[in-house]
């Protein structure tokens, strides 16, 4: 697909900002600590493939202007998207929430949904062609429809992590398409905007274990090669075997434990070697009391697992499961609180806002997490997105969960970026286990 990507350009049609429809608070939005430790993260990339082959003939396939008219009713609700990133009269990071509205972008493309299925993977190509370019400090939102000369569309959606979280994304994107496929009979539930629920107490309390549970801060650094991008499919039959393995416990804890391990071995890191994995988790019902279900900002902890190379390499996949769930349910409102007041005192000393750069070290691997998430809650009228997934994953280290595809029986698809020089040892590795 690269090759096919590299030779076509995308043609922007038309360029401009879609506002509120109706009048919105103009205030600024106070960004709490779990925001604000965000901040250099930039915009997130998504990208979800249409095809329009089964909708019928006369059907306007995503018409333009149903889409803006439908976002100018959605941004009514989720104002904060149509704002700017600003500073407050203390010099914090907020929201401006002018009304200025969100980029919205149509292209063309000389590509089909053939020319893109057998690969749609990751790739600073794929962001490129698809996702809009914009600069870290400037829309909160931005959107680009891509038709295809086939008649398909691929969906290009940059949303500011500052801002928001996976959840708090899905839920818009929720709103957005219902208004476009129900226009005023759609039934929508509002965003909680109210993110001081997270602000840092007074005086700031760390928990003197709450270092020890959480990973405040990761190291990068340049990768000493090339790194790769690869997608491996696990199927339901697979994921079920892999839970009964490990103990009866999550698919998120099983798969983990599953990635990890072989990912300690492919790399053959020295065995007495300190393996770190961490991976956020949602604080939303784990706080007391509970945040509100939609709660709109973001709401995720990174926890942190260790262990000496070899005991990961060499345990059974249900005891390395069980760290996992482990560090998972020790997860209480005090280590919540704890980390909101240690992010606070970090974020106010970080000044500098740009993305960072790099790898995370060979011992270290982050997972992310969007299993079980509504991600082809995307039906704008036309029909549920082929595939959805992250425009661009340059970062060694780093994975993605998520189920594969909107059907019931879909497996769970694993989005792999590490060294390329270990990629394949780690896809032998993976299969040979399940």
């Amino acid at each position: 697909m690269n090759d096919i990507m590299d030779s076509e350009v995308v043609q922007v049609v038309e360029s401009s900002f879609v506002v509120p429809n109706e009048p919105t608070p103009r205030e600024g939005l106070w960004l709490s600590p779990l925001d604000l430790i965000l901040a250099n993260r930039g915009h997130t990339p998504i990208v979800y493939l249409y095809s329009s082959s089964n909708v019928a003939a006369g059907d306007d396939f995503f018409d333009v202007a149903r889409l803006k008219e439908a976002m100018a009713k959605a941004l009514v609700a989720f104002y904060p998207l149509a704002g700017r990133l600003g500073v407050d009269d203390d010099g914090r990071a907020e929201i401006t929430c002018n009304g200025e509205g969100a980029l919205f972008v149509v292209a063309q493309a000389d590509l089909t949904v053939d020319d893109l299925k057998d690969d749609f993977s990751p790739s600073p190509e794929l962001r490129r062609l698809f996702v809009p370019r914009v600069e870290t400090t400037s829309v909160i939102l931005a959107i680009q429809v891509t038709f295809l000369k086939c008649g398909g569309v691929v969906l290009g959606t940059a949303l500011h992590h500052v801002a928001i979280d996976a959840f708090s994304a899905i839920h818009f994107i929720q709103t957005w398409s219902a208004f476009s496929k129900h226009g005023d009979r759609a039934t929508i539930e509002l965003p909680w905007h109210d993110r001081t629920l997270l602000r840092a107490r007074s005086p700031p309390t760390v928990h003197p274990d709450a270092l020890t549970k959480f990973y405040p801060k990761a190291t990068f650094s340049y990768p000493p090669g090339p790194i790769a991008i690869q997608a491996f499919v696990i199927s339901k039959d697979q994921v079920a075997s892999l839970k009964r393995l490990s103990g009866g416990t999550s698919t998120f804890c099983a798969m983990s434990a599953l990635v990890w391990q072989c990912t300690c071995i492919a790399r053959r890191l020295p065995s007495d070697s300190e393996a770190r994995l961490n991976f956020p988790v949602s604080v939303r019902r784990r706080m007391s009391p509970p945040l509100p279900i939609r709660y709109f900002g973001n709401s995720t902890l990174r926890m942190g697992v260790t262990g000496a190379v070899r005991d990961i390499a060499s345990e059974a996949l249900a005891s390395v499961a069980g760290r996992i769930k482990g560090a998972i349910d020790r997860m209480d409102d005090e280590l919540v609180r704890s980390a909101i007041d240690y992010y606070e005192t970090m974020a106010m000393a970080e000044t500098d806002s740009r993305p960072v750069k790099g790898t995370l070290p060979e011992t270290d691997l982050q997972i992310i997490s969007w299993l079980g998430m509504p991600l082809y809650d995307a039906d704008f009228g036309w029909g549920k997105p082929w595939v959805m997934l992250r425009a661009e994953s340059i970062r060694g280290g780093l994975v993605y969960l998520m189920n594969d595809g909107p059907a019931d029986d879909a497996g769970v698809r694993v989005l792999m970026c590490m060294e390329a020089a270990n990629i394949k040892e780690l896809e032998r590795l993976l299969y040979e286990k399940l």
